[in-house]
C-alpha cells in the first residue's frame, strides 16, 4: 500500500439512516421549495470509497440545508461497495462487480447483465435523469491537486469557469473512451443537454481536505444555481487540459517507465508505459498523464493521456 493512502483521515459512517429517502429510491433525498428554480443533483459514492462525498452528502442532510428556489436532490450511489470498506484493502471498496461510473449507457442499462451496479444504476436512473443539473462528487487514489471533470460543453465550462474552485478542468472533447459515465447519461451526454453534469476530484480518498473541498464545492455549486445564498467569489483562470486518449489495462503486464501519480508530462513519443507488447507514447508535447492506475487491473483503465489547452 502505498503511504498516501496509510493514514485514514475519513472513515465510512453508517448510513443506515438515510436509506428511506423520500423519492421511492433508497438513499436518494429530494427538497422541493416550492419556488420555481432547477432541479440540481448532488450525487455521492459513485465509487465506494471515495469518501468526501459521504461526507458532503451527510453535511447537506446532517444540517438541513433546504432550497431558496428549485429543487435539490441528494444520493448516495454505490452504498453497497462504501458498505465493504476494509482498511485492510481501502481500494477494494471502489465497486463490486462494475464501474458504477462507466455503465450509465442504454446497452448497459437496458441489457442483460445483472450486477450491484447495474441494478444500482437502473434503480438511480429516474433520478439522474430529472435533474437539470449534476455535481458528482469523486476523489483520487493518489494524493493530487483536485479538479474538474466535464465534456467539453460550453454550459460545462461556463459553470466551471464560474466557480472559485478546484482551478484545474480536465475537458472531454469526445467522452471518456472506455465507457459512459453519470454525467453524460441520457441528455446530459448531448451538446444540447439541459444543464451542467460534472465530476469534480476533491483529493485523495482518505484526507481531510479532500472532504472540506467536497463541502465547499458543493455550496458553490448550490450558490451558482441560486439554491442557497452565495457571496460574490473571485475567479482565476483555470489550467484546463483536453483528453486525447484513455488507456484500458489489457495484460496483467501494464506498467509505466517510472513511478507516477498524475500530473507528470512526457514529450511527444516519449514511452510512457507498456502493456505487454503494446507500447503507450505520448502523442504530443508537454502530454500531461491524469489518472495513472496503481495496480494493473485488466479492463479498468490505466492512465489518462491529456495536453495543456492554455
Amino acid at each position: 500500500m502505498p503511504d498516501d493512502s496509510s493514514t485514514f483521515e475519513v472513515l465510512p459512517r453508517d448510513l443506515s439512516a438515510y436509506r428511506s429517502g423520500n423519492t421511492g429510491i433508497d438513499y436518494v433525498h429530494r427538497f422541493d421549495s416550492g419556488v420555481a428554480g432547477p432541479h440540481v443533483m448532488i450525487n455521492a459514492l459513485t465509487h465506494g470509497n471515495e469518501f468526501c462525498g459521504m461526507v458532503a452528502a451527510c453535511h447537506l442532510l446532517d444540517t438541513g440545508v433546504r432550497p431558496k428556489i428549485g429543487t435539490l436532490t441528494v444520493s448516495f450511489a454505490n452504498v453497497a461497495a462504501y458498505e465493504s470498506f476494509d482498511p485492510a484493502d481501502p481500494f477494494a471498496s471502489r465497486q463490486i462487480t462494475h464501474n458504477l461510473n462507466r455503465i450509465w449507457s442504454d446497452d448497459w442499462l437496458d441489457g442483460d447483465e445483472h450486477s450491484v451496479e447495474l441494478q444500482r444504476a437502473r434503480v438511480m436512473r429516474p433520478a439522474v435523469a430529472a435533474a437539470d443539473h449534476i455535481l458528482d462528487i469523486h476523489s483520487t487514489s493518489q494524493d493530487v491537486v483536485p479538479f474538474w471533470v466535464y465534456p467539453h460543453f460550453e454550459r460545462n465550462s461556463a459553470v466551471a469557469n464560474a466557480l472559485p474552485r478546484p482551478g484545474v478542468h480536465l475537458v472531454m472533447p469526445r467522452g471518456l473512451g472506455s465507457g459512459t459515465p453519470l454525467i453524460q447519461h441520457g441528455r446530459h451526454g448531448h451538446a444540447d443537454g439541459p444543464g451542467a453534469a460534472m465530476v469534480v476530484e476533491c483529493g485523495q480518498h482518505f484526507k481531510q481536505a479532500s472532504a472540506d473541498l467536497a463541502v465547499a464545492v458543493t455550496y458553490d455549486f448550490l450558490g451558482h444555481f441560486g439554491l442557497l445564498e452565495r457571496a460574490p467569489v473571485d475567479t482565476t483562470p483555470p489550467r484546463r487540459f483536453e483528453l486525447l486518449r484513455t488507456h484500458v489495462i489489457a495484460t496483467e503486464a501494464f506498467a509505466f517507465t517510472r513511478p507516477v501519480v498524475g500530473f507528470e508530462t512526457f514529450a511527444k513519443d516519449a514511452l510512457i508505459a507498456t502493456d505487454g507488447d503494446l507500447e503507450i507514447r505520448a502523442p504530443c508535447d508537454d502530454c500531461t498523464i491524469f489518472m495513472p492506475a496503481r495496480v494493473a487491473i485488466v479492463g479498468r483503465e490505466g492512465v489518462y493521456l491529456t495536453r495543456p489547452l492554455d
